[in-house]
């Protein structure tokens, strides 16, 4: 086997020297400036992970008062319109503010590292991405100022996430809040193609020597799968903002059901994206879990050919199970069998990449840092969001269900017990390489019990007031419906996931400042990424990498490893 070569000339300044912490050079201002006209992907997906944490905070602040409300019955801690709008606000927030963002953030920082690139293919498209999101976020919030124009009272969009017809139409929301709603999501759409197509060009066409598709790291793989997910999700979205904005100013009826339209017709458009994009924000998830896992586990991933496939066969079937979320709507009985096969269908994917991941744990050396107690819960999260989904995938189980607690116990699942647990593992795994600091464990573990806790107290006991039948868009309840003791215990957890969250936020901003030098390597990895200094140089690698096979660093290290020839 050839010997793989990844140069790192002694001239370079803070390669592999575990002393030096990250360098600041210039004024406030010098150093603001940097940021702003930037086109470096590292800034750039920086800059995408800061924004979506931040709307990480303020959406978790609405979901808490959201379970402030739900805790007793007949409370009035807010009223109705600001429940609605905060229930519309939190929805769109975690899906277009924090989930987007902050993976779109991790590709962007990574992509280039792990295939030994020195940017992204169009930097300035991606600088161009980042700021039209950025835009996005402040536009929908800036709706609670002048969402009834500069001269009313200020409000939000109060719609739900969903928007569902008609109540995005004139009479039933007047003023300017769904005009905010739909144009920040027309602009994040605009932001989201944007960096999927830089993606797609990089991995195709930015590799370094040696690094063919099938010995690049699983981590771009799932990327270019998600952006083309992107590029086809957002447009039907797109097209249905545009279709909303005709409606409300130029006379149309696409969706005014009182004048010809259909309300279903936006129920399609919607759930066209809407559905792909959990996969869209889920495979990300996959992605990093691909990483974290084995170089925790001391082996390489169990079936990388089967990986790579699932993670395509994921792409595609995804692309045709969007009307699940329409049982009850009155399709024919053909229309409720085929979405109730194609759901259940992308169940094998799914299920091939978690027998994987166990494969890759069975027998392996395991290590648990921080990274991958996370990522072992977000196993057995997973495997349980997935139950719930296949029994949600059967149309009369649904009708029964539809609209319930249950259902939203079923996707927080799916986005908080899958999406966030490894967003909040490839934090921790890629936190050193970033900013050249050590998280601090013992803080971390903390962050790991508390969210562990606090997300299981909350979401398993979910599902059981939505047997009950506790509708999922409910302001409040009466006390003899049953459900109240249910309550205050998922409200009790969804503090203690805060208290968890606000536990990360210290070791962050402690550990940026006064944590341990990380050097380039700390978790003894095998990709590329852990070849050059941390944080890394502006140009990435003073020489481009040639590479031989899929763990090249690992080759470096140690050659005498039979394992690592594994193509």
């Amino acid at each position: 086997m050839a010997t793989p070569t990844i140069p790192i000339p002694d001239h370079v300044e803070g390669a592999f020297d575990e002393t030096q912490p990250p360098k600041f050079r210039g004024t406030y201002l010098e150093k603001v400036h940097g940021w702003v006209v930037t086109v470096d992907h590292k800034k750039i997906g920086l800059m995408y992970i800061s924004y979506a944490l931040i709307f990480l905070l303020v959406a978790g602040a609405e979901a808490l008062a959201i379970r402030v409300q739900l805790a007793r019955p007949e409370n009035t801690a807010i009223s109705p319109l600001v429940y609605n709008r905060i229930f519309t606000m939190h929805g769109t927030t975690m899906v277009f503010l924090v989930g987007m963002p902050i993976l779109f953030g991790f590709g962007n920082y990574l992509i280039p590292l792990m295939i030994g690139a020195r940017d992204m293919a169009f930097p300035r498209l991606n600088a161009f991405s980042f700021w039209i999101s950025a835009f996005a976020g402040i536009l929908l919030y800036y709706s609670f100022i002048g969402g009834l124009g500069l001269s009313g009272t200020g409000t939000a969009p109060d719609v739900g996430w969903f928007a569902y017809a008609p109540l995005t139409e004139k009479p039933f929301s007047p003023g300017h809040t769904v005009d905010y709603w739909a144009v920040s999501l027309l602009a994040n759409g605009i932001g989201s193609i944007g960096t999927a197509i830089n993606i797609i060009a990089t991995i195709f066409s930015m590799r370094c020597k040696g690094m063919t598709l099938f010995r690049m790291p699983l981590l771009p793989w799932v990327y270019l799968t998600m952006s083309g997910l992107v590029l086809v999700a957002i447009g039907p979205l797109t097209a249905a903002q545009v279709m909303l904005l005709v409606d409300r100013y130029l006379g149309g009826h696409f969706f005014d059901t009182q004048m010809g339209g259909s309300s279903i017709l936006w129920a399609h458009f919607f759930w066209i994206f809407g559905h792909p994009e959990v996969y869209i924000l889920v495979l990300p998830a996959f992605a990093f879990a691909n990483e974290i896992i084995p170089v925790f586990s001391r082996k390489a991933i169990f079936g990388y050919p089967a990986m790579v496939a699932a993670t395509v066969g994921i792409g595609f079937i995804s692309l045709g199970v969007w009307a699940h979320h329409m049982f009850t709507i009155g399709m024919t009985s053909f229309g409720n069998a085929f979405f109730t096969l194609s759901t259940m269908l992308v169940s094998i994917p799914t299920g091939i990449k978690t027998f994987n991941w166990l494969a890759t744990l069975w027998g392996g050396k395991i290590r648990f840092t921080t990274a991958m107690l996370f990522s072992v819960g977000f196993l057995f999260q997973w495997l349980i969001a997935g139950l719930t989904g296949i029994m949600l995938s059967v149309s009369a189980w649904d009708w029964q269900l539809h609209n319930s607690y249950f259902v939203v116990a079923h996707f927080h699942y799916v986005l908080v017990g899958g999406i966030l647990f490894m967003i909040f593992a490839a934090i921790y795994y890629w936190f050193p390489k970033m900013t050249g600091r050590m998280l601090n464990e013992r803080l971390g573990k903390w962050h790991f019990w508390l969210m562990l806790v606090g997300f299981h107290l909350t979401f398993d006991l979910m599902h059981v007031p939505g047997v009950l039948g506790m509708p999922r868009q409910i302001y409040t309840y009466q006390a003899d419906r049953g459900w109240t003791v249910w309550n205050e215990f998922i409200s009790l957890g969804g503090f203690i996931q805060g208290a968890a969250v606000l536990v990360l936020v210290y070791n962050m901003v402690h550990s940026y400042f006064r944590g341990a030098v990380a050097g380039p390597d700390p978790w003894d990895g095998w990709t590329l990424e852990w070849s050059t200094a941390s944080p890394p140089p502006d140009y990435n690698f003073a020489v481009e990498p040639v590479v031989a096979s899929r763990r090249p660093l690992w080759d470096l290290k140690h050659p005498e490893d039979p394992d690592s020839a594994v193509e």
